[in-house]
């Protein structure tokens, strides 16, 4: 377990493997775990950062509202601190957003970008999360004992096939998520656009998308394909929101054919 200390809070992330740095960013209610057997693939040519957003996981979160543009800045305090200068970064969900909104502010400090299951527009969110957007709700789901955990496990056999791996994941990092955390966070993704800037991005983009994803709309592959001159969307007809636990062999194989090149 290492950590550092950054101006707004504890950055906490575990590193694995030699070779060229990769920095792996979790969904929305996730955490660095996420990204285990991604970094056990990778090592043999990549050294892998696996970070916990600041209210998330084990990184601070103590009263603190943090936005997607806060995240952006947190990655480039841990570049900075860990005197990364240039590296590959990916993420899942929201990760994934961060991970290409950091590419449109430090275009010098982002070699190429992978996106799992990443809204593009906060429009491609499921209605579930843009409800969890709206403070009274997200208040309400806390207020009820049980009520959130309950849920997502009876929703959970419809978001992945792994869904028991799932569930104990999900379960143990929404223990660890505030609702501030919760809230203003996924408010955040809900008003974020990247359309308009999409042109600008002029390294390799690879989108990952499960064609039974739930959680935000695989259509956002397209509008990737759309908008980033060098993007290539990868579509996976038997998986959900999460690729790399529905379909890890073929998961793995795009990503490292991906940064290989």
């Amino acid at each position: 377990m290492s950590s550092i200390v950054t101006d707004r809070g504890v950055i906490h992330y575990e590193t694995y493997g030699r070779g060229q740095p990769v920095i792996l960013l979790h969904c929305w209610l996730g955490s660095w775990n996420y990204w285990l057997s991604t970094m056990e693939v990778l090592a043999d040519g990549y050294k892998t950062y696996a970070l916990d957003f600041w209210g998330f996981g084990e990184s601070g979160k103590k009263g603190l509202q943090f936005k997607v543009t806060d995240y952006v800045e947190m990655v480039a305090q841990f570049m900075d601190q860990l005197g990364i200068y240039r590296a590959r970064v990916m993420g899942h969900s929201m990760g994934g957003t961060v991970s290409l909104s950091l590419a449109l502010a430090h275009p010098e400090r982002v070699q190429r970008v992978a996106m799992v299951g990443s809204p593009i527009t906060g429009d491609g969110l499921a209605l579930m999360l843009k409800l969890a957007a709206k403070k009274p709700l997200a208040a309400l789901a806390y207020s009820i004992p049980g009520a959130l955990p309950l849920g997502v496990r009876l929703a959970s056999p419809f978001l992945t096939r792994d869904w028991r791996r799932w569930s104990e994941m999900f379960q143990q990092d929404l223990s660890r998520t505030t609702l501030e955390s919760f809230h203003y966070s996924i408010a955040s993704l809900r008003h974020t656009d990247l359309r308009p800037r999409l042109r600008e991005i002029k390294i390799p983009v690879l989108g990952i998308y499960g064609r039974n994803d739930r959680i935000v709309n695989p259509n956002q592959g397209e509008i990737l394909a759309n908008g980033v001159p060098l993007a290539q969307v990868v579509y996976f007809e038997h998986s959900g929101h999460f690729p790399m636990l529905d379909e890890p062999e073929r998961f793995h194989q795009t990503l490292r054919e991906f940064l290989d090149r």
